[in-house]
């Protein structure tokens, strides 16, 4: 191994880094992916990203992630999207292209990004007799628990790779203490083999920014309260809770002129006729609600863009029925904006109840329109949650985490239980501070 810089081999099958987000498979791992690769070359070592081709068009290697780094779009199964169990047929494909790229040369250590990476994982782990250390970004078991129809479940195949994972691999890295509870309890993980490290943010692109500039820049009056969300259409998400609040908000406080209602995801400009389901749900849900003036479905945007739409927005909503971390919340408290969240999974550490926005039972409309209400009418209780929403997030720049991955590779390479500090919200580096 060499001591001065690490040879990563990244694995995201299902995904690319480099896709832009909203979609219906992007989401935060990609971000997690793409900030960790490039934090992780900055520190001197050479990450090699691999990820399954699903567009012909796109350059077989990559080198938009900077220098040390590629992102591989290996041939593994036809070059565009499939079922995400279809893909685990193609495992011994994807590692025979891995090989093909790695010059022959093992890495030092493999980091694996959901049940599909892990696949792979153990395979080139037997070849090379590196580690693995894994990561699954969420979890089939909870994905079921919160499912209300059969095409949101996992499929026993997910299920039961997670559990062999779980027991197979060197290390898992769990996103939130809550992350770790569902793996011990759901899937009898080894708690000693689970170190908690949260994904990060980018405390240089989101920051904040005037309001006036933003919402400007955004095309939002200036004077209407504004509520956004980010992230996936997808009903694990729990729009339709968000819609219902809405409407008991602009019943109770206002005349709805006074709200405007900004939704970023998914694929809003195709004919109704031809979304998918959830989107489709959700425009109906808002036209029988009353809500058309109200809402506005805008689709994916740009990661230049959001920062913007963040800084703009009075309150960002996350009222999801499951979120292993919400890397939304974090992006969305660096740009000083406070959020409410459900009361579920990582949103419980990544939102500070009282001090950086709110926690709200997932699935009722009632408390979240309560808690949207009371930001609506104290505009210095948004102020100052937003600041300290601010100061949270910057325990979690990118330079820091990447700091306790590195240091977790190094420890589990050396054959030394990872340092109890890993699992820890230290503060954050002054360097980090004066540089934000």
């Amino acid at each position: 191994m060499n001591r001065n810089g690490l040879r990563i081999c990244m694995l995201s099958v299902h995904t690319c880094p480099l896709a832009t987000l909203g979609g219906k498979e992007t989401g935060g791992m990609n971000v997690y992916v793409r900030e960790m690769t490039r934090e992780l070359a900055r520190r001197g070592h050479v990450v090699d990203v691999f990820t399954r081709n699903q567009n012909p068009k796109v350059p077989t290697i990559s080198y938009e992630l900077g220098a040390r780094t590629r992102v591989i779009h290996v041939t593994a199964g036809p070059p565009h999207p499939i079922p995400k169990d279809e893909q685990a047929r193609y495992t011994e494909q994807f590692v025979a292209e891995v090989l093909a790229y790695s010059d022959g040369v093992p890495y030092d250590v493999v980091f694996s990004h959901y049940w599909l990476s892990g696949l792979v994982a153990l395979h080139l782990r037997a070849l090379w007799e590196v580690p693995v250390v894994q990561m699954f970004h969420t979890l089939g078991h909870m994905k079921n628990l919160v499912a209300t129809t059969p095409m949101e479940r996992a499929s026993p195949l997910r299920l039961n790779t997670e559990s062999h994972l779980m027991r197979e691999v060197d290390h898992i890295v769990a996103g939130s203490p809550m992350d770790k509870v569902h793996m011990l309890e759901l899937y009898d993980a080894p708690t000693e083999r689970i170190t908690v490290i949260p994904p990060g943010v980018d405390i240089r692109h989101f920051r904040p920014r005037p309001k006036a500039h933003a919402r400007e820049m955004v095309g939002v009056a200036p004077d209407t309260f504004m509520i956004l969300y980010v992230g996936r259409i997808e009903p694990l998400k729990g729009l339709d809770t968000l819609l219902r609040a809405v409407r008991l908000l602009a019943q109770r406080c206002c005349a709805p002129a006074d709200i405007t209602v900004v939704i970023i995801g998914g694929d809003a400009s195709v004919p109704r006729a031809q979304m998918d389901a959830e989107m489709a749900r959700l425009y109906a849900l808002r036209d029988a609600l009353g809500l058309q003036e109200l809402v506005t479905f805008l689709g994916r945007q740009g990661q230049d863009v959001l920062p913007y739409y963040y800084a703009a927005a009075d309150v960002v909503v996350m009222p999801s029925y499951y979120e292993s971390f919400g890397m939304v919340a974090l992006e969305a408290m660096a740009c000083g904006t406070p959020v409410v969240a459900s009361r579920v999974g990582g949103l419980i550490f990544t939102v500070v109840d009282g001090i950086t926005g709110f926690h709200v039972p997932s699935g009722q409309p009632e408390p979240l329109a309560e808690k949207l209400a009371e930001l609506m009418l104290h505009p210095d209780l948004r102020a100052r949650l937003g600041r300290q929403a601010r100061l949270r997030a910057l325990h979690y720049a990118w330079p820091f985490i990447a700091a306790k991955v590195e240091q977790l590779f190094r420890h589990i390479l050396d054959g030394r239980p990872p340092a109890r500090w890993l699992s820890s919200t230290q503060p954050v580096p002054s360097t980090l501070c004066m540089s934000s």
